[in-house]
């Protein structure tokens, strides 16, 4: 109790000194769809994620897919301002994991034959943007997929930086972000190796507006429709708290393990981005992206196959797909995709050898240093435990 006082009363001091940032949205209780589970894991796991937020995340929401059942967890707020305690009803960005989504597009556009993606890259943009792409006639589509196309990172340029941060109401566009690379360099050799490049996912946005005139509207169409999603939304518009169920989001932005509310900056970024981000969703709607694509609702089984092919590093270990990354907890194989952002993060994995899928998504930035961070790593390393049987 006595670190929330101490977090609010810091909250009031910075509320009133950086408005801009500061300034939040309405948030409120929301109805449940998914079972609470009252299982020994679930539990167990609602345990952990109780010290997760006691050691400072403002709020984490979970879901669990195992066994035929699916359910939910919660722990903290939404809204640390008038405590809203956080619900797995509400809705959370999930940041990176967007690029699962718009993987999907594109595998399902190349299954209707309106694009290879062995083809280059320059049969599918216009020329205004490859004119600014150094080494487009070189790239594929499929490079851009698998991150090794070799372009530049736009997130990496200062100005791209200082604009977003010096002006948290401002919205930008997807050929401003291809701007900040051009003329630029490549990398790598393209097809060489893998580097993660969220450029990568804004050029497969606007090859897909190509083809479909509004790659939005598609996604809607056969993503969230063919699975019956109502609660995941791609594009989302700034500053709508849809029926007041989009949570804040915050940061540690002195690294000092106080946090600030920065919902604006935060839904202004996510309200910008195409392709390589833009979703807000529930936990229990991610968990059921993930295994439709797994269990072939999405794409066939020739397409899911080559979403699978993992691009290795220099050990020889995989490392990403198409769109979908590789990794192990605690040794396990997983597959899937994780997003971070300045107001929140996301983890959304399968684990094919048991079974299980997983979602957390929390409302604390993490692509700031924070002390929170270090604790929270600890308690994670724990969540898998309990999540894996460990």
């Amino acid at each position: 109790m006595k670190r929330n006082t101490v977090i609010l009363i810091a909250l009031g001091l910075f509320l009133a000194t950086f408005s801009v940032y500061g300034q939040n949205f309405n948030v409120s209780k929301c109805e449940e769809s998914a079972e609470k589970s009252q299982n020994i894991k679930a539990e167990a796991l609602q345990k952990v994620l109780d010290k997760l937020t006691l050691a400072g995340v403002p709020g984490v929401v979970g879901a669990i897919f195992e066994k035929g059942n699916l359910w939910t967890l919660s722990s903290g707020y939404a809204k640390i301002e008038g405590q809203i305690p956080i619900q797995a009803c509400h809705l959370v960005y999930t940041q990176s994991i967007a690029k699962s989504y718009m993987a999907v597009v594109i595998m399902q556009l190349a299954e209707e034959g309106k694009i290879d993606i062995n083809s280059n890259i320059t049969e599918y943009l216009p020329s205004e943007i490859t004119s600014m792409l150094v080494g487009a006639d070189e790239v594929t589509v499929k490079m851009l997929l698998n991150h090794t196309s070799g372009l530049p990172e736009y997130n990496y340029h200062p100005t791209y930086v200082t604009r977003l941060l010096q002006n948290p109401t401002r919205i930008f566009q997807p050929k401003e972000y291809i701007s900040y690379i051009e003329g630029k360099e490549l990398d790598f050799e393209p097809g060489s190796r893998y580097s993660y490049r969220n450029t990568n996912y804004v050029l497969l946005a606007l090859i897909a507006d190509q083809i479909t005139g509004n790659h939005g509207k598609y996604m809607e169409e056969n993503i969230f429709e063919r699975l019956g999603f109502k609660n995941t939304f791609y594009k989302i518009k700034q500053g709508e708290s849809y029926g007041d169920r989009l949570v804040n989001g915050y940061w540690d932005r002195y690294s000092n393990g106080i946090v600030e509310n920065a919902s604006v900056l935060q839904n202004t970024n996510v309200a910008s981005m195409v392709g390589d981000d833009g979703i807000i969703t529930t936990a229990e709607e991610a968990i059921l992206f993930l295994k439709g694509l797994m269990e072939g609702k999405l794409v066939s089984s020739e397409s899911l196959e080559m979403m699978k092919e993992w691009v290795l590093d220099k050990n020889g270990d995989p490392q990403y797909g198409l769109g979908l990354d590789y990794t192990t907890f605690m040794r396990e194989p997983a597959i899937g995709h994780s997003g971070g952002g300045l107001g929140s993060g996301s983890q959304l994995y399968f684990f094919p050898e048991k079974g299980i899928y997983m979602f957390f998504g929390i409302n604390l930035g993490t692509v700031t240093d924070s002390p929170t961070h270090k604790d929270a790593e600890k308690i994670l390393e724990e969540i898998y435990g309990v999540v894996l049987g460990k």
